[in-house]
């Protein structure tokens, strides 16, 4: 089983929000909703995810370019939006999904993600990484 193959695994038998294999081959699965756990991540050690794999509940824009900025090398996302796809392959990184939708839904699914939203037509990730973090 590849390393991807497994913390997909883990995202789903654990119902956690995002599960990360660090560069060092540790595996860490986290649970809170939206970007939290990434950002909180990032702001400890802002090389923490470089060279990673990433498994993760939802992918948007916003969680797609923090996480190239950040340097991880290949993605997993149970749902990705349109936003986040020719974000991912313009910065030549790995990706699958098992749902592609049209936007990430906001938390009263009620309409888009404001934070999607906002960066949709952004053509900087760096700028998107900064102002999130």
């Amino acid at each position: 089983m590849t390393k991807l193959e497994t913390i997909k695994q883990i995202l789903v038998e654990k119902n956690a929000s995002l599960v990360v294999c660090y560069q060092n081959g540790d595996i860490k699965e986290y649970y809170q909703d939206r970007i939290k756990d990434i950002k909180e991540i990032l702001q400890l050690d802002q090389t923490a995810l470089k060279g990673a794999i990433v498994a993760d509940k939802v992918i948007g824009k916003v969680a797609a370019s923090i996480l190239i900025v950040a340097g991880v090398k290949e993605i997993y996302a149970h749902v990705i939006s349109k936003y986040a796809i020719p974000v991912l392959e313009n910065n030549n990184i790995k990706y699958e999904y098992k749902e592609k939708v049209d936007y990430v839904i906001n938390q009263t699914k009620t309409g888009m993600c404001p934070m999607e939203n906002k960066y949709k037509d952004e053509k900087d990730i760096n700028k998107i990484y900064k102002e999130m973090l």
